[in-house]
């Protein structure tokens, strides 16, 4: 398979995106405003109907940010949207951002590859299914690539480029070039694990929230609180090594040592989680989740999460991630 672009100068290629829920409009919009023309399928009448309003809206609002420069309506001129994979012919980038299921994304993969080139890649947003899980059984498995985004995709600068077993490091590569592209400083795990880096940090840290919510020891809210006012004053600024290179290493093994026999090592989904999930609650989605909303209340917290998201975005790039490239630009002193 011949590499699909020049690292060094990608070029707006023609992009292509599988599954226009929630993720997948923000992941349009993201292409979109980066240059791409893009392709996107979807089979839900509703969500294939009302994705380019939605798509328009979030363009609109990168505008009114400074994110966009150009006119939104021009911009989604860019977009087709079909419920026929046949519109990903010329594509030279698609990525699938359905259901988190094996058999949905494996058979999404499946019908790409019967409509591509073989010199086209295949980015998958999974948040957990090992990207090697997916290749299997794939006609060209050296070119499917993990792509993780964070939502909303349009606005967060994060990105994960997992690279599976079959995977050849320089499409891997090829792609972290053209999340820069994107507004992404991407990050590339060398080695297929489920979770990936971000996941696997967070989930163990919701394993812990919630087992000191269930054995008593704090409320659903005193948890937030605490989080939100150590972890989310640091964490935008310094990922959690550079946090100890600036507070002082020794204290933090000191800890480790008596705490680390002490963390919750549950290996189930905890019963709290059980309940709320049973009670049908989607959080925002439907204004009931682990705290109580009206519909005026979850209305409000989607467009402050919005708000905050584009806020914290512009915060973050007044310190930017130093690069070798930056660090060879510094002066010594400065």
């Amino acid at each position: 398979m011949e590499r699909a672009g020049s690292a060094s100068e990608p070029g707006n290629i023609p992009a292509g995106v599988v599954g226009l829920g929630l993720m997948g409009t923000s992941v349009v919009t993201c292409l979109l405003a980066a240059g791409h023309p893009v392709a996107g399928v979807e089979i839900d009448a509703t969500n294939r109907q009302s994705a380019r309003g939605k798509i328009l809206n979030h363009l609109r609002q990168m505008k009114k940010e400074g994110l966009l420069q150009s006119d939104p309506r021009e911009v989604i001129g860019r977009l087709k949207v079909s419920d026929a994979y046949g519109i990903l012919e010329s594509s030279q980038l698609v990525v699938e951002c359905v259901f988190e299921d094996l058999d949905i994304k494996k058979d999404v993969i499946r019908k790409v590859e019967e409509t591509i080139s073989s010199r086209s890649l295949i980015g998958t947003n999974t948040s957990g299914i090992p990207v090697t899980v997916l290749q299997e059984g794939a006609r060209h498995p050296e070119r499917i690539v993990g792509i993780h985004w964070a939502e909303p995709a349009h606005i967060t600068r994060f990105m994960e480029i997992i690279c599976g077993n079959a995977t050849r490091p320089r499409y891997a590569e090829f792609v972290a070039t053209l999340s820069r592209r994107w507004g992404k400083e991407p990050s590339i795990v060398k080695r297929d694990i489920r979770g990936f880096i971000t996941n696997r940090c967070f989930y163990a840290l919701l394993r812990e929230a919630f087992y000191l919510v269930e054995a008593g020891y704090a409320t659903v809210a005193d948890v937030d609180r605490s989080l939100r006012n150590d972890l989310g004053y640091w964490i935008t600024l310094a990922g959690p090594f550079r946090f100890m290179d600036l507070t002082g290493i020794p204290a933090y093994a000191a800890v480790m040592k008596d705490l680390f026999p002490e963390l919750s090592c549950a290996k189930e989904v905890p019963d709290l989680m059980r309940k709320v999930v049973e009670s049908g609650a989607k959080g925002i989605a439907n204004a009931k989740g682990f705290y109580p909303y009206t519909r005026e209340e979850a209305e409000r917290w989607e467009k402050r999460f919005m708000k905050f998201s584009y806020e914290i975005r512009a915060l973050a790039q007044k310190y930017p991630e130093e690069t070798p490239k930056t660090k060879r630009g510094r002066k010594i002193g400065r």
